[in-house]
């Protein structure tokens, strides 16, 4: 094992790879840096992907359709499989080919459902990317959603999901970082569709949030929203500022000072132990519970034990 696994991490460690085999994969992953590709493709035969998968309807859907219930409709559950680092599958290729055919809003992206035909909304077209790109659908079936994306940039650099609802002059947190993960793994995909526009979308997004120093007004300093302090997962559409440093971790930004605060709020969530606890997850029915609230977290310890090996605080 190398230096990182040999430290007093070790018990942490050892946790961790007791778990589920998607949590397995990603800690041999980010924490070894350790492709283990092995366990990557058992993530669809057990655990956790394995029950999710079993729920999917033969039409190629989960819940009651595109968007419905909330947490169990085919549109979460398809990013929570993309957050699993599910392999790319044909069941789940189908179903967002599906998506791309009968999800069409006229504006090009994806609508939410018939009364929404018009307009797409931008949150939902930014996780749609996300989990189209890593899933590998066809670059030139994402082009429409690229294109409705970029459309709704606001002039402070994020998005918002209101613009087109009740006029928001002002970008939210929660749609500028769907928007910045979908960007993010449309590149990674290898896609150049517009590059240079995605690229300066990136990096105006990336500035609006650490002009909030992730969490705070610009205009009183006062926190935004407590909820953004709060450890939940999986994180939905919700922002926080766990998800936020995770993103940046995942995308190989370089520390920046006005992540101090964020990462005092880190250590202070730390238990004794080295270890993170699952806070009150998001309401609503899901397809299944893969951590009980107030103890430690797989998921949250692993996600933080790579924010802090990334910025070399581990």
């Amino acid at each position: 094992m190398n230096q990182y696994a040999a430290s007093e991490n070790q018990k942490i460690i050892h946790w961790l790879l007791s778990g589920d085999v998607s949590i397995q994969y990603q800690v041999w992953r980010d924490l070894f840096g350790v492709n283990k590709k092995k366990l990557q493709q058992r993530t669809a035969s057990e655990g956790w992907g394995a029950q999710i998968l079993a729920k999917q309807k033969p039409n190629g859907e989960w819940g009651d359709g595109f968007y419905q219930p909330k947490w169990t409709c085919t549109h979460y559950t398809l990013l929570d499989l993309r957050n699993l680092n599910l392999a790319p599958n044909r069941h789940v290729k189908q179903s967002i080919a599906s998506i791309v055919n009968q999800q069409r809003a006229t504006d090009g992206g994806i609508r939410l459902g018939p009364s929404t035909a018009q307009r797409s909304d931008v949150c939902v077209n930014g996780m749609f990317l996300n989990y189209a790109a890593y899933f590998q659908t066809p670059e030139s079936k994402l082009h429409p959603i690229v294109d409705v994306i970029l459309a709704e940039k606001m002039p402070d650099g994020g998005f918002n999901c209101r613009t087109t609802r009740s006029g928001a002059r002002h970008s939210s947190l929660h749609s500028t970082l769907s928007v910045l993960e979908g960007f993010t793994e449309f590149q990674n995909a290898g896609f150049t569709y517009r590059a240079a526009d995605v690229q300066r979308a990136i990096a105006s997004s990336v500035e609006f949030i650490l002009a909030h120093h992730l969490f705070l007004s610009r205009r009183t300093g006062e926190v935004i929203d407590q909820r953004f302090l709060r450890l939940s997962y999986p994180c939905r559409w919700r922002y926080d500022i766990f998800r936020a440093m995770d993103f940046f971790r995942y995308t190989q930004l370089g520390w920046d000072n006005r992540m101090n605060n964020a990462l005092l709020a880190i250590r202070e969530k730390q238990n004794k132990d080295g270890t993170w606890n699952m806070q009150a997850p998001h309401p609503g029915r899901v397809h299944i519970t893969m951590e009980p609230t107030g103890k430690p977290s797989r998921w949250n310890t692993l996600r933080m034990l790579r924010v802090l090996k990334h910025f070399n605080e581990a």
